[in-house]
């Protein structure tokens, strides 16, 4: 599940990495709420046969998504080698909200780790879907679903959408 506006190339470089999750049966849908985005974002959320809103309710979305858990990123992060295994082993026995590990390749310099606030979906969330439906209010964003939860921190390493964006700039 993500959150776009103009988002076109990013959200590209995030299917891509779903794809695999979808083979192995992993990853149900993919849900892709705009918040106005004028480029082609929703063309290529059609394409990859996502669920595209344009105008929604978060308590409805998170109602209508597929699956048990729900996986919330940036448009742009790309989880690495191993992230189905982990998923799927923590989902089957993990019963709290997790991260995944910010990608050691791809770090921001120290003064700029130390000084910033982390977005709260820069290193993903993935959470349970009946949690997630119990705490949401109607306006909220998915980062405001992350925030409310204290989550685990998984092995498996994400590359912050920050760098897909910066690749594309």
């Amino acid at each position: 599940m993500m959150e776009c506006r103009d988002h076109e190339a990013e959200l590209a470089h995030t299917l891509s990495f779903l794809v695999a999750g979808a083979v192995e049966g992993l990853v149900g849908d993919v849900v892709v709420l705009d918040h106005g985005s004028s480029d082609g974002t929703s063309s290529v959320a059609d394409a990859a046969g996502c669920r595209y809103y344009g105008k929604w309710d978060i308590k409805d979305i998170l109602r209508g998504a597929r699956g048990e858990w729900l996986m919330l990123v940036e448009p742009g992060a790309r989880l690495q080698q191993g992230w189905i295994e982990e998923v799927g082993e923590y989902i089957t026995l993990g019963k709290q909200p997790a991260r995944f590990t910010e990608s050691r390749h791809h770090r921001r310099p120290l003064y700029q780790r130390m000084l910033r606030k982390v977005p709260p979906l820069e290193h993903g969330f993935l959470l349970p879907k009946r949690e997630a439906v119990a705490t949401v209010n109607s306006g909220m964003s998915l980062g405001d679903i992350a925030r409310s939860h204290k989550p685990r921190r998984l092995t498996t390493e994400i590359i912050p959408s920050w760098v897909a964006r910066r690749a594309t700039a």
